[in-house]
């Protein structure tokens, strides 16, 4: 089977975006309905997340049946409402006495910006997001949990730009590691090949990038920022076999993608959250140090690709919100 460049690169998973057509909000599925070793770590000081303790390799569930990234802040865990209703129509999840229960971990991102705050996914939003899911290419910019997206916030949302969703993906030794990510960073997001700003906080006059950190050594400080009002999210995932163990490794590994591609980052406004994945549908085992280090690269590439494949936010009544192809 061909690459296709994005999350869907894995055997074994789906993924389907809900898109809120009344304002630019929705929410990503990612679905892996026959089970998946998955792992989390959570980096950000506001996060937004639902079954994350699960996750732990401390604890007894072994397999997840679907990951979802939603916009809508706190409002927007209710999407997962929707995932598991889809799930379990289905016959699909754990087990448990005269029940099978859908394991569905949840994060959220703050967009409520942007538009109508009363507008959110909700659990209609997931389930539309279920059905749309497929292995074809991950459709990226703003799409799903992108929709809302900003980046560039920490001089206020007047002079940020779009963010967005991104994928990406590898293949190497006969095993594939990929990652998808919505972008809402309060930091401003970065070519990790050369260190340039390509989209993030705006001038005053809005016409030029900024440049946060070269600011803020100025000793140009922002105005008091709120807890919350970003977070980036994604999902790293291989067909390689994992423990839970060795799934949480991967996501924390995937953290060092953030780091490259977005400054500042894992701030106290921001509550970025990476879940990772291993479907096992290789059949092959490999070194985590070598997931990771794969991981941490297609996690900065869908960074970056995220925000090149966002468009521009001109609609009356909302933040003009600037592309990073204008600049």
């Amino acid at each position: 089977m061909a690459s296709n460049g994005t999350l869907t690169d894995v055997a074994g998973l789906r993924v389907g975006h809900f898109t809120d057509a009344r304002r630019p909000t929705g929410c990503t599925v990612i679905l892996t309905p026959e089970g998946a070793v998955a792992g989390v770590d959570v980096r950000g000081a506001a996060p937004g997340t639902r079954e994350t303790e699960l996750l732990s390799p401390l604890n007894a569930v072994e397999a997840v049946h679907a990951l979802l990234l939603a916009g809508g802040s706190a409002f927007g865990l209710d999407a997962a409402g929707g995932v598991m209703r889809w799930l379990d129509e289905r016959g699909f999840g754990v087990p448990v006495g005269p029940a099978r229960v859908p394991i569905v971990p949840a994060a959220i991102l703050f967009d409520l910006w942007i538009g109508d705050p009363s507008i959110r996914p909700d659990a209609a939003a997931g389930y539309a997001a279920c059905e749309t899911a497929s292995d074809a290419a991950v459709s990226q910019g703003n799409v799903g949990a992108g929709a809302g997206c900003s980046v560039g916030k920490l001089f206020g949302i007047a002079r940020a730009m779009r963010g967005g969703l991104g994928s990406a993906s590898i293949t190497v030794d006969g095993i594939t590691v990929a990652a998808l990510v919505a972008v809402n960073a309060i930091g401003d997001v970065l070519d990790p090949s050369s260190g340039t700003v390509i989209a993030g906080a705006r001038t005053p006059d809005g016409r030029a990038l900024f440049g946060t950190m070269a600011a803020l050594r100025r000793g140009e400080l922002p105005a008091p920022l709120q807890v919350g009002a970003a977070t980036t999210l994604g999902v790293v995932a291989t067909d390689a076999v994992l423990a839970k163990a060795q799934a949480t490794k991967l996501a924390q590994m995937a953290h060092d993608g953030f780091a490259r591609a977005i400054n500042p980052v894992h701030t106290m406004t921001d509550g970025d959250t990476i879940f990772a994945l291993a479907t096992g549908a290789s059949g092959r085992t490999a070194s985590v140090t070598l997931l990771g280090a794969l991981g941490a690269d297609v996690m900065a590439a869908a960074i970056v690709n995220a925000v090149r494949a966002a468009t521009r936010l001109d609609t009356a009544g909302l933040p003009l919100l600037p592309a990073a192809d204008e600049f």
